[in-house]
């Protein structure tokens, strides 16, 4: 099962990048992952979850965003989104298409809280 290997890539990039960010600790890390990737977002979740059971990052949330395969129409230049394999454009019926999204697969973002006290409720000064 590969998503336990894409889980735990994840998890080294937030580690890697809370490296940079002293004082902070991550809350929710975003993938992006195109149908045509090869990754069931639902094992991935899984893993995830599997993996950070019991350690300093057992709070960290995963969001997952499916993106669908699109194409564009190299004739007229319209994008669409292929359904049932048919990439062929759904204005000019040409086949001359080219895939513009759906086999991404990305660390998409990282929210992260400060560590200290909390501002909320207290007077500024200016």
């Amino acid at each position: 099962m590969h998503e336990m290997g894409i889980a735990n890539s994840v998890l080294q990039a937030v580690r890697t990048e809370m490296g940079l960010h002293p004082g902070t600790y991550p809350c929710k890390v975003g993938v992006r992952i195109g149908e045509m990737a090869a990754v069931d977002p639902e094992a991935l979740r899984f893993c995830f979850e599997a993996i950070i059971l019991g350690t300093d990052l057992e709070s960290l949330a995963l969001g997952i965003e499916v993106c669908l395969r699109r194409h564009r129409c190299q004739l007229c230049g319209r994008e669409f989104i292929v359904r049932d394999y048919d990439s062929r454009c759904p204005q000019c019926a040409s086949l001359e298409t080219t895939c513009i999204s759906g086999d991404e697969l990305e660390l998409a973002y990282l929210e992260v809280e400060e560590y200290g006290p909390s501002a909320v409720g207290t007077k500024s000064t200016q």
